[in-house]
């Protein structure tokens, strides 16, 4: 077997493990990122496991997963919590880009079979607009986005997505990307305006000399 199905294997393994703890304890959560990607039909993440769950129960999912084997992990980040399963992460998200988890977002989860278990996935909409929101000056690389736009093109809205993120240049760019390749349906009106400037720092003339 090569390392890298041995990877994914040990990812959808720890995936299994943290659905079935949870489930044990009645903590709501649902799979997004990577990890709905894949229960949606994209291509496995071979690095970490992506959880949300609503604020308040936080404490109690670590706690389920420390019981069932994995341990905390430190981190100074205050909308996420993290535990590891031997070298896998598993990320519990407590806010996304456009809020904090709730009972209504997590009502619009579907059931999805993994493997042996079923899973309650955020929808495909939901996953590519959150994903779009967190590109930024310091962070936009689409060598995650762009596949599962691929993966899930039938499954996105991409209307509903470009609602969402009307407000973002760069995830404008990336939606005219997804047009080009014929992922996205262009929208009636034209490509999207973005009102608010991107925001960058000047840059000096003697910057340019040679």
């Amino acid at each position: 077997m090569s390392k890298s199905c041995a990877q994914v294997e040990a990812i959808l393994d720890t995936l299994v493990r943290v659905t079935a703890a949870l489930k044990s304890t009645g903590v709501p959560f649902a799979l997004t990122g990577g990890s709905a990607v894949y229960a949606l039909g994209g291509v496995p993440s071979e690095h970490d496991v992506d959880v949300v769950v609503r604020e308040r129960d936080a404490d109690r999912a670590v706690s389920t997963l420390i019981e069932a084997g994995m341990r905390q992990v430190d981190t100074p980040l205050d909308w996420l919590r993290k535990v590891r399963d031997g070298d896998r992460i598993v990320d519990l998200i407590l806010r996304s880009i456009n809020g904090p988890i709730d009972d209504e977002k997590l009502a619009t989860a579907g059931d999805v079979k993994v493997g042996p278990i079923v899973v309650p996935v955020l929808p495909a909409t939901t996953v590519m607009a959150d994903k779009l929101l967190v590109f930024g000056e310091h962070f936009c690389d689409y060598t995650w986005a762009l596949p599962a736009a691929r993966a899930l093109r039938e499954q996105i809205d991409w209307d509903q997505v470009r609602a969402e993120v009307n407000h973002s240049p760069f995830a404008e760019a990336f939606l005219l990307l997804t047009d080009r390749l014929g992922l996205s349906s262009p929208p009636k009106s034209g490509p999207m305006r973005v009102d608010t400037p991107v925001k960058t720092q000047p840059v000096r003339p003697q910057e340019h000399a040679s």
